[in-house]
């Protein structure tokens, strides 16, 4: 389904009363679906040596087919949907608890598996799980999440700051925070509409 079909009253008709089985949403993520782990600024943020990691499932859809966001809001039991902007007409259902992305909508997708899209959730699916096991919260495990993240999403190209720039930050930053503490490592993510640019 695309963001730029015509309104009309037939249009809306046709879109509220969609039913969602499992192989349309698979289709319809892979078009206007994004799996993306952003990383950001923080320094204030000393167990992830002045980032931060933030995992978030998101599907994009024009104002008047809110109805499609709202089913599959429905269906995953899980998320919200707000404005993509201040004063845009684009909406995002998205999903960003560790434990809703982990409980609801990975296992979806293990069972229903994406074709366009399918090596980019593969990676978010490892890093949500490692960082809801603290991986994230050591070294070595902070730089192997960060490496996915940049593997995901055109090879993080559209990424604000470099891999080189991130891991070089977070080697400064660790001298002059306490150590990291010891964490157990339990386990071992085109229609994106322009998500990537905002990742990091």
């Amino acid at each position: 389904m695309s963001s730029d079909n015509p309104t009309g009253a037939d249009d809306q008709q046709e879109t509220a009363s969609i039913t969602l089985d499992a192989s349309w949403i698979v289709g319809f993520v892979d078009g206007e679906g994004c799996f993306c782990v952003s990383i950001h600024r923080n320094p204030h943020v000393r167990q992830t040596r002045g980032w931060q990691l933030h995992a978030a499932f998101q599907v994009y859809q024009h104002e008047r087919h809110r109805a499609v966001l709202e089913e599959l809001r429905m269906v995953f039991g899980c998320g919200s949907i707000r404005p993509k902007g201040p004063n845009s007409s684009v909406l995002t259902y998205a999903v960003d608890s560790l434990r809703d992305l982990d409980v609801s909508i990975i296992p979806f997708f293990e069972r229903h598996p994406l074709r366009v899209k399918r090596s980019h959730f593969t990676a978010f699916a490892i890093i949500v799980r490692a960082m809801r096991a603290k991986e994230h919260l050591t070294g070595h495990g902070f730089e192997r999440l960060v490496r996915l993240a940049y593997g995901m999403n055109a090879v993080g190209k559209q990424r604000s700051r470099s891999l080189e720039t991130v891991l070089a930050g977070s080697s400064e930053t660790a001298r002059q925070a306490p150590p990291f503490p010891v964490a157990k490592v339990q386990s071992d993510p085109h229609g994106d509409m322009g998500s990537q640019a905002e990742m990091t």
